[in-house]
């Protein structure tokens, strides 16, 4: 007999069809939007879902596992973080929950860069001043950016993506920094970086790359003090997670020229910012793209389709984020 799965959105078809021929209900969002906490609990509730295969911007809190009943038989998480998800509850359940982590670390790495350059170089700003048919020739003080290469790099957090982030800047001839709770060889190897503590780096970084997962101790990890403590030419990028960053204290920080620009892919309350962000040129504001290849998001696809399959038949997914599950049951 075949399974029964609700999926928050549509993904790529890599996931689709490997769902698809397993189940004998596959049931998917029928908006090109997210849902709402009520009508995810909607599709679930008295359903029998056998498995949920979600996105980060889903919040399956305890509310949300609870009225999945007693026939879930997994979450899969389309992204590498999970912070969306009340991990505890479900662990409590004997719900396993899995997570995409690994394929997207370059895809996200190389948004950071492109970030990077587009704020540091002013490439929006010249951009629209092009189209607008403001370009009348050359001109020595037309949209004069910032240096990247010879330039001070910090990175909060040497994780997957932080680490394939800093090693990319070897071409750059950077100076690098790095906070982390552990060393990390790699960097140090590969880039010479250097490990140190959060203040140091924001005081003498001239770009500062965020790559960090959200905990408690993250949380607004960047704020106004922090802020504070960077170069007024300093830029600042944020590809991990919103929160993060205290929004409202980046907004005056930006507005008052305190650090010099920054680039963004993640907000604090996506998809809505904070007031003032979106009028301000020393930003670069993307979608959330860091994952946003077709490649990065077919093997996404793959990965959370396997793992969930995996997790109805019973047995342990590659990436389970709550290995505490199996041991409940053995």
């Amino acid at each position: 007999m075949g399974f029964n799965v609700f999926v928050t959105r549509l993904i790529p078809p890599e996931g689709m069809e490997m769902l698809k021929a397993v189940c004998d209900t596959l049931t998917v969002n029928p908006y090109d939007r997210p849902l709402t906490k009520q009508e995810i609990i909607k599709a679930v509730k008295d359903k029998k879902r056998d498995g949920l295969l979600c996105l980060l911007c889903d919040p399956i809190d305890r509310e949300v596992i609870e009225a999945l009943g007693p026939t879930i038989k997994g979450i899969a998480n389309y992204a590498v973080g999970y912070n969306n998800i009340d991990v505890a509850r479900a662990t409590e359940l004997a719900i396993p929950v899995s997570n995409t982590p690994g394929v997207l670390t370059h895809a996200t790495a190389d948004l950071a860069w492109a970030l990077l350059f587009t704020a540091a170089r002013r490439i929006v700003e010249s951009d629209k001043f092009t189209r607008s048919g403001k370009f009348d020739g050359w001109a020595p003080m037309l949209h004069r950016g910032t240096d990247v290469t010879g330039s001070t790099l910090g990175v909060v957090g040497a994780g997957r993506i932080g680490t394939a982030f800093a090693l990319k800047s070897k071409g750059f001839g950077m100076r690098v920094l790095y906070c982390d709770p552990s060393r990390n060889e790699a960097m140090e190897k590969g880039v010479g970086a250097k490990r140190v503590d959060l203040e140091t780096l924001l005081r003498e970084s001239d770009f500062v790359s965020l790559h960090v997962p959200l905990v408690p101790e993250t949380r607004h990890m960047i704020n106004a003090e922090r802020l504070a403590l960077m170069k007024r030419t300093a830029f600042l990028i944020n590809t991990s997670r919103g929160p993060v960053v205290d929004e409202g204290a980046l907004v005056e920080a930006l507005k008052e020229k305190r650090i010099a620009g920054a680039g963004l892919d993640v907000y604090e309350n996506e998809p809505t910012f904070a007031p003032g962000l979106t009028e301000l040129e020393n930003v670069v504001m993307v979608a959330h793209i860091g994952s946003a290849t077709t490649t990065t998001r077919a093997k996404m696809a793959r990965m959370a389709a396997a793992d969930l399959i995996a997790m109805m038949n019973g047995d342990r997914p590659e990436n389970c984020v709550n290995p505490k599950v199996y041991k409940k049951k053995t």
